[in-house]
């Protein structure tokens, strides 16, 4: 792997933002569709982690998506945007991080398509942010946790297809891609 350069950093930076601002203006949308489910949100945080899936597929790094997730996690405490979880929040950053590093280096190391490790990565972090949610704050059980939790991997897999469209088209430009599959 190739030492990454500023124009790495900046990206990853540029999708941590992107990731913090989309999620402030999916929410409220999102919170119309998860109160008439009567469960906590989900939705919205898909669409946040769709950032740090395609940076995270793009520049193979190892740990990239953990740093970008204390990134946002710093600057989502700075910005007041910590939601339910209060101070707890980084935790809630950092492990959709972690669970998106792991799946994209095994589909990596097993030569799954790209595609492929996307989803994945999409809906694994979702699912991963929605239960660490869920024992730090709203501890759901039963039936409503599965709501729960299928509500966040439904759109995990919703938000993997603008993320494989962008991460196909991003790849031209950075040119760290052809490790990176």
């Amino acid at each position: 792997m190739k030492k990454l350069d500023l124009k790495a950093f900046i990206f990853m930076a540029l999708c941590c933002d992107l990731g913090l601002i989309a999620k402030k203006f999916i929410s409220p949308a999102a919170n119309i569709i998860t109160e008439a489910l009567h469960i906590p949100g989900g939705i919205a945080t898909a669409f946040s982690l769709m950032f740090l899936v395609i940076a995270a597929s793009l520049i193979p790094a190892p740990g990239c998506a953990a740093l970008m997730g204390s990134v946002q996690s710093l600057l989502a405490l700075c910005f007041g945007m910590t939601g339910s979880m209060g101070m707890l929040a980084p935790i809630g950053y950092i492990l959709p991080g972690i669970a998106t590093d792991v799946i994209l280096y095994l589909s990596r190391k097993l030569s799954l398509d790209r595609s492929y490790g996307i989803m994945l990565s999409c809906i694994v972090s979702s699912v991963t942010a929605s239960l660490t949610a869920n024992f730090l704050v709203f501890r759901l059980k039963g039936i409503v946790l599965l709501l729960y939790v299928c509500v966040a991997a439904s759109s995990g897999a919703l938000c993997s297809l603008p993320a494989v469209a962008l991460t196909g088209r991003l790849a031209a430009i950075l040119p760290y891609y052809k490790e990176a599959v």
